[in-house]
């Protein structure tokens, strides 16, 4: 079957079974391997993308259920080659460690600041709460996010 959906701002076309992973498709078919396979059962969130706007686990969702639908991964948050505000905070705060739940957590953590939610703690905890990380504990990502908030804000 032939599938098109649209992938960072960009239509593509698959084909492929219907019940094939959009997780592999990404990585396989179509290079995009920032996404991360972690437990494949949906239960760890690094394989998290944005689904018209909406975090899910790629490892989950056939491409069946993509067609005509808007995906953004973690390729798609740098502008222009450059990193957007979420990706730098990670950086700067030392948000990003190993790697794996990484990807995962900035599609969250880009989910919840496009929502225009008060970024307080307990939000963006919850916002993330789908996604583990093993590494950090979680304090360093959560200041990452708010950091990111703060500047798509502006000064006060």
């Amino acid at each position: 079957m032939s599938f098109r959906f649209t992938v960072n701002h960009e239509l593509v076309e698959l084909r492929a079974p219907g019940m094939r992973r959009l997780l592999d498709a990404l990585r396989e078919d179509l290079g995009l391997t920032g996404t991360k396979e972690g437990c494949g059962e949906g239960e760890c969130g690094a394989c998290s993308v944005l689904l018209d706007g909406e975090v899910v686990d790629s490892c989950l969702v056939p491409l069946c259920q993509v067609a005509g639908s808007r995906i953004e991964t973690v390729e798609g948050l740098a502008l222009e080659g450059r990193l957007n505000e979420l990706q730098a905070a990670f950086l700067e705060t030392g948000g990003a460690q190993c790697g794996i739940c990484t990807p995962g957590m900035l599609m969250a953590g880009e989910a919840f600041l496009a929502s225009g939610a008060e970024p307080s703690d307990d939000a963006i905890r919850e916002a993330i709460a789908g996604n583990l990380c093993r590494c950090t504990g979680y304090t360093k990502i959560i200041e990452a996010i708010a950091l990111a908030a703060e500047r798509r804000s502006g000064p006060a």
